[in-house]
């Protein structure tokens, strides 16, 4: 995210996000970019994925059914776009401490200790912790003290 951050801040967010006098290694000037860069990622795979699945995938017969609101598509995409921020927080969080030295992101395959096989271990364990995470997030919100 580094590399990113390097040259979001050269080409595009300088001086439209902050001032040019902030020194690039300054935290908040940081932070500030990275919540920029993310959340217009997030905005830009959104709409993509959401207009391509819309017309695409999407079965356009539901809308005949009697249980779907009027506007219904148009209010969940607001209420997704006003969610973007708030959900990129944690990614802002743990892009932040990559970018200040506190992760064991290599740049270059070479540079890792473990090398590909180590690459590829630590994908397949990342899918499934966070598959296993949502998985339990979301059963834990079936509860009866959460869902009526």
């Amino acid at each position: 995210m580094d590399l990113v951050l390097d040259a979001a801040d050269r080409h595009l967010l300088t001086p439209y996000v902050y001032p040019a006098g902030w020194p690039e290694g300054e935290p908040c000037r940081q932070l500030l970019s990275l919540f920029v860069i993310t959340n217009l990622g997030a905005l830009a795979l959104y709409l993509l994925f959401g207009t391509l699945s819309y017309y695409f995938i999407f079965d356009h017969r539901l809308k005949a059914h009697p249980q779907f609101l009027e506007n219904q598509v148009r209010r969940e995409i607001v209420y997704a776009l006003r969610s973007l921020p708030w959900i990129s927080v944690p990614t802002v969080a743990l892009f932040f401490a990559e970018v200040r030295g506190y992760s064991k992101l290599y740049d270059n395959i070479e540079d890792s200790p473990y090398g590909w096989t180590g690459v590829f271990l630590s994908m397949l364990s990342f899918l499934f912790f966070t598959d296993m995470g949502i998985y339990w997030i979301h059963r834990a919100l079936h509860h009866k003290l959460l869902y009526k």
